[in-house]
């Protein structure tokens, strides 16, 4: 996919995807040591970082190119490791489209929640040429 190949920010934190469909976009990411806060719990910004591609993979899949206005994002519980999971789903789509991510641990319990406000420029994404 475009951003698996490009967003090279994504990539070093070391995130995956799992699955993109119109409006949707599952990640996750294993969580390392690299990712832990000087109190020893999951920074805040990888989590954001997680939920943010969901994000950007879910509202940029209509194929035009869509970018962050607006950002919430809840801390519900603090984590220390193990494999996290961003979903991403649209609530609204158009000029400026809505979505909403939930990030949980291993367990399935949900750590974070995130609101996204993106704006849809008039301008398609580029597609990358093979190699």
């Amino acid at each position: 996919s475009f951003f698996t190949e490009n967003d090279r920010y994504a990539k070093y934190s070391g995130i995956r995807l799992i699955e993109a469909a119109p409006g949707r976009a599952v990640v996750e990411m294993e969580v390392q040591e690299y990712h832990l806060n000087s109190v020893g719990v999951v920074h805040g910004g990888a989590l954001f970082t997680l939920a943010d591609f969901a994000f950007a993979v879910a509202s940029n899949s209509h194929g035009q190119i869509s970018l962050a206005v607006n950002i919430t994002m809840n801390f519900i519980k603090a984590t220390t490791g193990g494999t996290l999971r961003a979903v991403c789903e649209e609530m609204a789509d158009g000029k400026l489209a809505s979505y909403q991510a939930t990030v949980t641990d291993k367990g399935g319990e949900v750590i974070a929640t995130f609101q996204g406000l993106a704006f849809r420029k008039n301008k398609n994404l580029p597609v990358n040429e093979p190699n």
